[in-house]
């Protein structure tokens, strides 16, 4: 039995907010908060071993060589040439005897023929260098 106490008569429209949807979700709200909450405030105790004084000293950075081949097969070591490949393994040979190696950042032209790059590569390998690595490649993506 329902009771309608207003001054609608029986055909009026019901004007009430239906609340229940609400009150459903804030305790569903509620709830979830209750449960995540402990999760939240949950700390991990570490016992981290106290700071040594004599730590070893940072590692050394690397010399960094820059060998540029240009088109017409011109090696330049930093920037300055290179007379014949004798004298490009004389460099590699006294680069590899040193400690920390140097890196070797190969930057051929992108019209050098690729047997002036093979030559290099292959000397390089012969003294021993290590740490080779091209630079600026992006110049032979095709457009």
């Amino acid at each position: 039995m329902a009771m309608s106490v207003g001054g609608g008569g029986e055909g009026a429209p019901m004007c009430d907010i239906n609340t229940t949807p609400l009150i459903d979700v804030m305790l569903v709200l509620l709830v979830t908060l209750i449960v995540t909450l402990p999760i939240m405030t949950h700390a991990v105790k570490l016992d981290m071993p106290p700071p040594n004084p004599n730590q070893p000293p940072p590692p050394v950075q690397p010399v960094i060589i820059n060998l540029d081949i240009y088109y017409d097969g011109t090696i330049a070591w930093n920037g300055q040439t290179i007379a014949s490949m004798g004298d490009l393994e004389e460099q590699f040979k006294d680069a590899a005897a040193q400690d920390p190696q140097p890196e070797l950042h190969l930057a051929p032209d992108s019209h050098v023929k690729y047997d002036y790059v093979a030559k290099v590569l292959a000397a390089a390998q012969r003294n021993h260098m290590e740490k080779i690595g091209f630079v600026n490649t992006s110049q032979f993506v095709e457009e």
